[in-house]
């Protein structure tokens, strides 16, 4: 189980900016504090916490940050609309289009995926694989 992911950024702000424009739409809370920016799922009393969170953090080192090759963070959406919605919003908020919402050739054919850079370069997925919905077959 992935307890959290953690993601570098010089510029807080403009994170800030990125990640609030369609991680609330996925559940996710943000709590800001002196180290970053935390978002995390709520909690129903009695119940355990929904894994994983995302922390989006200055550099432990106080070097630039900087995205890693092959990295990746993927958020699952409730359906394909929102998709779409979220990767419009992230782009609106500062992030990069690496690939446009839609089905890829290379996954099953419910995987409804659209890709992003954050503006520290940090490469992102918002995807659904609704099953109540058509697929890239049909």
């Amino acid at each position: 189980m992935i307890a959290y992911i953690t993601v570098g950024a010089d510029n807080i702000v403009r994170a800030k900016r990125f990640y609030s424009a369609f991680l609330p739409a996925l559940g996710y809370e943000l709590e800001e504090g002196s180290a970053g920016l935390s978002y995390a799922l709520p909690i129903q009393p009695g119940q355990s916490p929904v894994l994983p969170d995302f922390y989006v953090k200055p550099t432990f080192d106080g070097r630039p940050a900087s995205a890693g090759n092959g990295s990746m963070v993927a958020f699952e959406a409730r359906n394909q609309k929102q998709v779409r919605d979220l990767h419009a919003a992230a782009l609106a908020a500062g992030g990069f289009d690496e690939g446009q919402p839609g089905f890829r050739d290379s996954y099953g054919p419910q995987f409804y995926v659209g890709y992003l850079r954050d503006p520290q370069g940090n490469k992102i997925a918002l995807f659904s694989s609704n099953p109540n919905e058509p697929g890239r077959d049909g």
